[in-house]
């Protein structure tokens, strides 16, 4: 088994990419028990031929099984890692200070990246990492609920460019993925499916997880393959992250009792730390009790900062970045009830990052148990972008609040949420200046692709049978497209040159294999040129150079109207002697950023990154292309649940009326109706002890209800007409959001009578609850208002048939003139 292990780490000196064997058949051809190890340029293989006889009956037949398909022999099991939402200065590992001892345990076992970087978003980050390409090639750039129709930008993982978890299946491995998974299509996320944009259509086996960017760790909306599940249904305290170790470690003890020499690859991705951050009450206690935060923030990043030099995972030489003080306050400036509570939510935090590593930490203790840990390749990277800022300056109890451009002040988030922050009564994010101090030693946040605030990721890989540089610590530049073709030399597979008929594009990162070796710790990386492009915000890397735009959009502003990017400055670093881009020497070297921003120009137009947008509310609420993509009326005529929200019908914007053909039991109506949405924000249409009721929760805050008096027993028709006094989102082409979360009025009526009628003086202008769905006739995870009802809630009596009709405003020709001068009137104020 060690000439095995010597001949691949001899394999991995070389920098190139190296051959995989010819296709070769193990044991008795035709037997039940022989296997093949596949050259891999075809996938699936082309069917193998008949060895056997065929006679006119069996007697006179021979028969031939075709051989199984394995891995070539030695090859690892995979555990690939990923956390979220988490920059280079939140592990202990890479010099933070809330404790992380499973990535410490990777590190000590094997080895430290220091260099390593994402793409500063969700969605991109993670297409990059499963495809080996860039995220604009793989159709990922950006996230998926901000997909447009160009190729770059569709969020669609083109046929061309299979995923690691596709290679690997059809060569023999078994298959899985474990929590978030940010790479469905918004559009394509319903039971209608397609489903060859989800995991299980993209060659992982077997799926156990959430789809979208976050979700209620409480109450998650969970699949297992494509079916939703609610486990946690009458679980106190159940929460996600545990039971999403709980179901890894039981799907490798099954296939190591099943197959125990068949390698697993275990693609692990849980929500943490994204928003919400919920963990248990034990890792609050435990991490408040440490008094980690006690001096704030100002503090936190020069104590990060002196660690990160003690551990060696910054140069010495480094400098820590100056402090945005025109952007963010200094925490002294701070009165003693901000500090109160900005303290309770960086507690929250770090117990979720806690508390994320913990659960990491059983499923990597269960592949040593299994005994198998010694040829399993461990790749633990903290974060798919910088720490999130989207919590606001003063944080959030919901997040659903903060995209909708509306927050509770700090005064009403210490009476009404301090106490509950972090349950599944919030939604939950903190101060953006932690965020900040969690990316230390560089500038800026996640979404800014520019500085490495936003894409520096602390990595550690161990493989304890070739890994034996233990503790060591490599600075090479690399980047999330290098993981895929690590895995690919590590276990002998190559890069298909077909799969499915459809030939393959080029993999475009470079394997990091070579630095398993000590003593290639300090060669030069393979890595040369890297571009990051982000909602505009971008960047080219190139043999130790980086130039920079300047970050036009503060990641905090949804609001903030598009800029002209094409006029943005650039600055410019030198790397080799400034490693956290503190030193600007753009106007000192301008040869060398033209050289550097011509170089940008040249891997955009090859990789899809154009055209350039920076607008955010435009791209979210943008029509695409999903089943209810050209359609204003909508009918239900039975129950149905789980209908995600790029999949159901958006009344946003909008004028609508909903009309309810029942039937109601001798005993009174009682249950929901139609909803979409939840706790967080959303409208449910619902009886309520005989009693027609429809509300709008408005994220959180204010729950506006039409209510009527209880109804006989027998068929009734209820209806819900809503009239919008906006102009609507096409004002969003101007560069104004006038358009959007304008005030309507609202009327219930019972068999054609009016029985209730008010105005809403604002309405919700982008998005309800991410993680919920279109429920008819009962509510599925939380309820639009917990003092009505608690799900399921289903309803008691007969859907006869249930019609939503919607009118979207369109835009006179009066209104674009109007518009157009506005925003030349802007620009020439500007």
């Amino acid at each position: 088994m060690m000439r095995i292990f010597a001949f691949v780490l001899l394999m991995s000196i070389n920098i190139g990419w190296t051959p995989a064997p010819a296709q070769q058949i193990h044991g008795i051809p035709g037997a039940p028990d022989a296997t093949v190890t596949l050259d891999g340029k075809q996938l699936p293989p082309p069917p193998f031929k008949f060895g056997g006889k065929i006679g006119e009956t069996a007697k006179d037949s021979k028969p031939f099984w075709p051989p199984r398909v394995v891995p070539p022999k030695g090859a690892p099991n995979i555990l690939l890692i990923m956390t979220d939402d988490a920059g280079y200065g939140v592990p202990g590992t890479f010099g933070g200070v809330i404790p992380t001892p499973s990535l410490d345990r990777i590190a000590n076992n094997g080895l430290r990246y220091t260099n390593f970087n994402s793409t500063a978003l969700c969605s991109p980050t993670r297409a990059a990492l499963i495809t080996g390409r860039n995220h604009h090639s793989a159709g990922f750039g950006v996230v998926s609920e901000q997909a447009t129709g160009f190729p770059g930008y569709d969020s669609v993982i083109p046929p061309d460019k299979a995923t690691i978890g596709r290679i690997l299946k059809d060569n023999g491995y078994h298959t899985s993925w474990f929590g978030k998974d940010h790479n469905t299509p918004e559009f394509q996320a319903s039971q209608a499916g397609p489903f060859d944009q989800w995991p299980t259509g993209m060659g992982f086996e077997y799926f156990y997880g959430f789809i979208g960017g976050d979700t209620n760790q409480w109450q998650p909306n969970l699949f297992r393959d494509t079916t939703q599940i609610y486990p946690f249904m009458g679980k106190r305290g159940w929460n996600l992250t545990t039971a999403m170790a709980d179901d890894a470690i039981d799907y490798i003890n099954r296939m190591n009792a099943l197959t125990p020499d068949q390698p697993f690859f275990v693609y692990y991705v849980p929500g943490g730390t994204h928003a919400p951050h919920h963990p248990t009450p034990e890792w609050i206690n435990k991490i408040s009790e440490m008094h980690l935060f006690d001096r704030g923030w100002n503090a936190l990043r020069d104590q990060i900062f002196e660690n990160q030099k003690k551990l060696g995972v910054i140069p010495q030489n480094a400098k820590l970045t100056e402090w945005p003080d025109k952007l963010l306050k200094r925490w002294e400036a701070l009165s003693d009830e901000e500090k109160k509570l900005f303290l309770r939510q960086v507690d929250i935090f770090a117990a979720y990052v806690a508390y994320t590593d913990h659960e990491i930490g059983r499923v990597i203790q269960a592949v040593e148990d299994i005994g198998k840990l010694d040829n399993t390749l461990v790749i633990y990277i903290e974060g798919d972008n910088g720490t999130s800022a989207e919590g606001t300056m003063i944080g959030t109890p919901n997040e659903i609040a903060m995209f909708n451009g509306v927050n509770p002040t700090v005064e009403e988030q210490l009476k009404f949420f301090y106490s509950i922050w972090g349950t599944d009564q919030t939604y939950n994010h903190m101060a953006v200046p932690w965020a900040w101090a969690f990316d230390t030693p560089f500038s800026w946040t996640k979404q800014i692709a520019s500085h490495f605030g936003g894409v520096r990721q602390g990595m550690a890989i161990s493989w304890p049978a070739v890994i034996k540089d233990k503790g060591g610590v490599r600075n090479q530049f690399h980047h999330m497209i290098d993981i895929a073709p690590t895995i690919l030399e590590a276990t002998h597979v190559r890069a298909p040159e077909s799969v499915d008929g459809i030939k393959q594009a080029p993999i475009e990162g470079v394997s990091l294999m070579y630095s398993f070796d000590a003593k290639n710790a300090e060669a030069p990386s393979p890595h040369k040129t890297q571009y990051f492009e982000m909602m505009g915000d971008r960047a080219i890397y190139h043999d130790g150079w980086i130039a920079s735009t300047k970050v036009a959009r503060y990641p905090w502003d949804n609001f903030a109207p598009p800029t002209d990017l094409l006029t943005l400055p650039w600055e410019l670093y030198d790397l080799h002697n400034d490693w956290t881009q503190a030193e600007d020497l753009a106007e000192k070297n301008p040869k060398k950023l033209k050289e550097l921003q011509t170089l940008f120009t040249q891997e955009a137009r090859k990789y899809q990154v154009f055209p350039l947008d920076n607008s955010l509310v435009a791209r979210a609420i943008t029509p695409k292309p999903s089943i209810t993509a050209g359609r204003n009326e909508f009918v239900w005529t039975e129950a149905m649940t789980g209908t995600p929200n790029g999949d159901a019908p958006s009344i946003l914007n909008a004028s609508y009326a909903f009309k309810a053909d029942i039937d109601l039991p001798k005993d009174g109506g009682d249950g929901m109706l139609i909803t979409q949405g939840g706790r967080f924000g959303g409208y449910g249409f619902y009886l309520l002890k005989g009693k027609p009721i429809f509300t709008w929760n408005l994220v959180g805050l204010k729950r506006v209800r039409w209510e009527g008096q209880a109804l006989a027993p027998g068929r009734h028709e209820l209806e819900f007409d809503f009239r919008y006094d906006g102009i609507g989102m096409g004002t969003l082409a101007f560069g104004s959001i006038s358009g959007i979360g304008r005030s309507g009025t609202g009327i219930l009526k019972v068999d054609g009578k009016e029985v209730a009628r008010q105005t809403m003086e604002r309405t919700i202008p982008i998005i309800l609850q991410f993680d919920e769905s279109l429920d008819i006739g009962s509510d599925t995870l939380t309820g639009v208002d917990d003092r009505d009802y608690q799900p399921p809630f289903a309803f008691n009596g007969k859907i006869n048939k249930i019609t939503l009709t919607i009118d979207r405003p369109k835009l006179t020709p009066e209104d674009e003139k109007q518009l157009i001068e506005a925003e030349k009137a802007k620009k020439t104020s500007e």
